[in-house]
């Protein structure tokens, strides 16, 4: 579903946010080329896995359907190859250190001088104003600095780090959508415009509504596992054979959970009627409910609840779900025939058809005669 054909995508980016960025927008039909310096995107070392290319699993994970340009922009005409290439491009990212791309000519306002039309999306760690600006920075960093790590994890171990990098994926993807948005804005006045986006703007909306909470009552939120901070019972119990998530998470489906787990007489009980009263007894709710699951498989409750419309899931692990039939129902993790390698596709579907798997990753500097070659030429 060529959604972006003919949309013209060049992409400066390292690593993960810049690289995730414009794979979603080649995901949607746009023509891809992602400029690497000579030795090539970091990520291209992240391993062990390697594809059979040399290049890491992570890094064909987001950069499959690409055309790879090498150029040294410490060289003048490596940059005067880069505006030619600009010229006539739809959508530039880039995801280098504040104030990089000023010092070699193609900052914001140099490039759109260039091309009106160019929506120029900029990526950076902290945001494009103030104290820290200009400061660096990595998934864990942002995620800690965000203040994600301090809510993650079980109340008695220390903080954890989420096992997903959702800061820089999560910040591709706004900076995707924010070049959708910008695309329907030049339909409409012919000029594009810069898109910012960072990593701590990322992180503090996956922490928003601990924030909100901190701000109405001056508490700092406590880490819940796997439960949820204003909902009982909703966390993961442990069975006889490992642990089954229950999220009764309204006062019609506690009653059908009490049900099921034959206490009919806790949802009329005065401690547990409805969820503010649950969780002011939150503790007590807790240890009933476990004391009952644990005295079956997660099976034999999972088809109980399910029954009732109790939503529930056991916590699997990535072996379980690759091969689960609804993973392979939906086509979103998809093989690559000529790398070998597996990876996602866009989550989108368009009148029931799935989003496009582009080629797998380049190898470096591939397209680097015949991109730059046309381009002389033209």
């Amino acid at each position: 579903m060529a959604m972006l054909d003919g949309i013209k995508v060049i992409e400066l980016g390292q690593n993960l946010a810049g690289p995730y960025a414009s794979q979603i927008l080649g995901d949607l039909g746009a023509a891809v080329i992602k400029i690497e310096k000579p030795g090539g995107d970091d990520a291209r070392g992240w391993g062990p896995p390697f594809a059979k290319d040399g290049a890491s699993i992570a890094f064909h994970t987001i950069n499959r359907g690409k055309s790879s340009v090498v150029l040294d922009l410490s060289r003048a005409e490596d940059v005067v190859a880069l505006k030619a290439l600009v010229k006539d491009a739809d959508i530039f990212v880039h995801n280098m250190r504040p104030g990089a791309p000023d010092k070699i000519g193609i900052g914001p306002s140099q490039l759109r001088a260039l091309n009106p039309r160019l929506i120029y999306c900029d990526i950076s760690a902290f945001g494009h104003k103030g104290p820290l600006e200009g400061k660096p920075g990595y998934e864990p960093l942002l995620q800690a600095f965000g203040g994600l790590v301090s809510v993650n994890g079980d109340p008695s171990s220390p903080p954890a780090r989420m096992g997903a990098s959702v800061i820089d994926f999560g910040t591709g993807m706004w900076t995707a959508l924010g070049a959708l948005a910008a695309l329907q804005q030049r339909a409409r006045t012919g000029q594009g415009c810069v898109v910012n986006t960072s990593l701590f703007e990322t992180a503090l909306g996956w922490v928003g509504s601990h924030i909100a909470t901190f701000a109405a009552t001056g508490k700092l939120p406590e880490r819940q596992s796997t439960g949820h901070a204003s909902l009982t019972p909703y966390q993961a119990f442990h069975t006889t054979n490992g642990p089954l998530v229950i999220t009764a998470g309204n006062d019609r489906l506690f009653a059908k959970l009490a049900q099921v787990l034959g206490h009919r007489e806790w949802a009329n009980d005065p401690r547990f009627v409805t969820n503010r009263d649950r969780m002011a007894h939150r503790a007590t709710v807790i240890a009933m409910v476990q004391e009952v699951i644990q005295t079956d498989t997660k099976e034999a409750w999972a088809e109980k609840l399910e029954a009732v419309g109790v939503p529930c899931a056991p916590i699997n692990d990535i072996a379980e779900v690759h091969d689960h039939a609804q993973t392979a129902a939906i086509g979103v993790i998809q093989q690559d025939a000529g790398s070998g390698v597996t990876s996602w596709v866009a989550p989108l579907s368009f009148d029931g058809k799935r989003a496009a798997y582009g080629a797998a990753a380049p190898m470096l500097g591939a397209d680097t005669q015949s991109v730059l070659g046309k381009k002389a030429a033209e």
